[in-house]
């Protein structure tokens, strides 16, 4: 099975309930103004925002004049038309992770709550089967669960973890990674770092002294930063965007939790407002569940192919 047929298998298994009662609104009715309203409603219950909700409104309406067309149903693949071709509209979407530089260095940032650190565990397996030699980062150093949580994904993906004892500088723990790193020839360091609460302002002081440890002893700076965000949160994912945004350059987004209690939109809502390539989602508890994000993919998967 190919990297988009999982992929596509992974997105149907969920079984999103917003996402489905969107695709059914597309049937063999004829276009009225109940159901405008409809798709409407459904649109703004999924997390796809007012603003974005009216764009996608006036272009359907548009089309619908301009080609006479009756039927709902002859507006699926204009609909799914837009929403890939709004995804696809921003830079790096559906692009791999670049990691050019040796070490390459990824943070991973983002409150407490939404999955960072098994994320962390996730995506080292999965850069350790591309034959990738991967060090883990214990940087939230607020938590002791949080660097226990680390060490125990080492031993289970067999992946080395550097970590310090809880309280101790985050920035010191980055740093003996990166000394590690560059002795041990690895080409990956993915640190796992604090989140708490993203308004904590002494979190976020911590934050800033990382990133710029990182930029002072590898010249490019970090090859990515990764916002992780849990599909459920909906729209207050962009108020945490925005402020760990300031302290540390957001590179992409993995969205975590995406199953049948999330709502579809959140991922439009993204690619609009943040203009930020989603890179993995979420879909499920096992390593494999984290998945490359795909823009035809995911549209097609939710839009069609559940009905």
């Amino acid at each position: 099975m190919s990297l988009l047929s999982k992929f596509s298998h992974k997105l149907k298994n969920t079984g999103n309930k917003w996402t489905l009662g969107l695709s059914n609104l597309f049937s063999e009715e004829p276009i009225t103004d109940k159901f405008w309203i409809k798709l409407e409603e459904q649109l703004i219950l999924g997390d796809v925002g007012i603003d974005l909700t009216d764009i996608f409104l006036g272009k359907l309406k548009q089309v619908a004049i301009e080609q006479r067309i009756s039927k709902t149903s002859e507006l699926s693949n204009v609909f799914t038309n837009l929403l890939i071709d709004l995804l696809n509209s921003v830079p790096g979407m559906g692009e791999p992770l670049r990691l050019e530089t040796k070490p390459s260095i990824v943070v991973l940032i983002g409150v407490n709550g939404s999955g960072k650190t098994t994320t962390v565990g996730k995506l080292a397996s999965q850069l350790k089967n591309e034959n990738k030699k991967v060090i883990m980062v214990a940087a939230d150093t607020f938590r002791a669960a949080a660097i226990d949580q680390l060490k125990a994904w080492g031993e289970k993906i067999s992946v080395r973890v550097i970590a310090q004892k809880q309280d101790s500088d985050p920035a010191a723990v980055v740093f003996d990674a990166i000394m590690s790193a560059k002795t041990s020839g690895d080409d990956v360091v993915i640190v796992d770092t604090a989140g708490r609460l993203h308004t904590k302002s002494n979190l976020m002081e911590e934050l800033a002294k990382v990133y710029r440890l990182i930029q002072r002893e590898i010249p490019e700076g970090p090859s990515e930063v990764l916002i992780v965000l849990d599909a459920v949160t909906g729209q207050n994912g962009f108020l945490q965007a925005e402020t760990f945004n300031k302290v540390m350059p957001i590179t992409g987004v993995i969205l975590t939790k995406f199953d049948n209690t999330s709502k579809g939109g959140i991922v439009l809502s993204i690619a609009d407002k943040l203009n930020l390539p989603i890179r993995y989602v979420g879909l499920g508890e096992n390593i494999e569940d984290l998945q490359p994000f795909n823009s035809k993919t995911f549209v097609e998967s939710l839009l069609n192919e559940n009905k």
